[in-house]
């Protein structure tokens, strides 16, 4: 891997749908900060093919073809790591599909398939690596998310919806996991891979190198990881993104309540003084404070 440092060195990466596309870039940049990393595809082949290419740089890699839909073979994956290794220091959850179709048209199938895949699969590999993690008191997790959850894109609520929802799951895994030293952030890439051909134009794609988005986990994964970070990378632009909460407006009970909401929309919606909850009871709580409770709110929101 040359003289340059090597900030990873020691740590052990699981990446999973690796064997192509952004999954390899970011095998192949973990592994160049000295990670030791486990190269995991439902092909076996493709992820030979990336863990050759690092062990030719000089690096680690173990490649274990397993489907991140089966808790099984996630599991066995897990444990083979293990024992080749002796822990598990950083998972990023990059495995995808895609079955873009405009909601009208989308079976229920093809939404299933794709929340189960990118939202399952993700929760089922946090899970196996959840107790390594909490025992050894550290872990790095990163969620793939995207735009199209964030912020919606035409023929993709089913992707949409299960990236969304990997925001949701890191901002409880991040406070569930902090005093065992678990950071959990979301990356939001674009890149030109296999997912992305025949969305963007064959210009756009070529400045969308997915090596330019893997140096951003270095800023999720590293001794120094900030935790429930969403990071939005592509051509080499990193920005971060936030789910922020408005100051609001207090209306009360009135019997009118509804008919005020519509008439102040625009002040309640206002994000001058907006915020960044540390936790979800903090919306409760400052709910109960505008309505003059002295009650503790995550003893009535819960």
């Amino acid at each position: 891997m040359g003289n340059e440092t090597l900030p990873l060195r020691g740590r052990v990466a699981v990446v999973t749908g690796a064997g192509g596309g952004l999954g390899r870039a970011h095998a192949l940049y973990l592994a160049s900060r000295g990670a030791r990393v486990v190269v995991n595809d439902l092909a076996l082949s493709a992820a030979e093919q990336v863990a050759a290419e690092i062990v030719g740089q000089g690096g680690e890699a173990l490649a274990i073809a397993a489907s991140v839909t089966d808790e099984a073979a996630v599991g066995a994956m897990v444990r083979e790591t293990q024992d080749a290794w002796g822990r598990i220091d950083i998972l990023v959850n990059n495995a995808g599909i895609l079955r873009d179709k405009s909601f009208a048209k989308m079976s229920i199938d093809d939404f299933r398939i794709v929340v189960d895949v990118h939202l399952m699969g993700a929760a089922i590999c946090c899970k196996a690596v959840w107790e390594v993690m909490r025992a050894q008191q550290y872990g790095r997790i990163v969620m793939t998310t995207s735009s199209s959850g964030l912020w919606g894109n035409f023929g993709q609520a089913n992707y949409g919806a299960a990236k969304m929802a990997l925001v949701g799951l890191m901002q409880t895994l991040a406070i569930e996991g902090e005093k065992y030293g678990i950071r959990v952030n979301s990356l939001a890439p674009t890149a030109a891979t296999q997912m992305t051909h025949g969305v963007l134009s064959d210009a756009s794609l070529a400045l969308l190198d997915p090596a330019l988005v893997s140096p951003g986990l270095l800023a999720l994964v590293g001794d120094d990881a900030p935790t429930r970070a969403i990071l939005c990378a592509g051509a080499g632009h990193f920005a971060a993104a936030d789910v922020t909460l408005s100051e609001g407006r207090y209306i009360g009970s009135a019997a009118d309540a509804g008919e005020q909401l519509v008439q102040h929309w625009n002040a309640v919606s206002d994000r001058d003084g907006a915020i960044v909850p540390a936790y979800g009871f903090t919306q409760a709580e400052r709910e109960l404070a505008n309505a003059g409770s002295g009650l503790p709110a995550m003893a009535v929101a819960r």
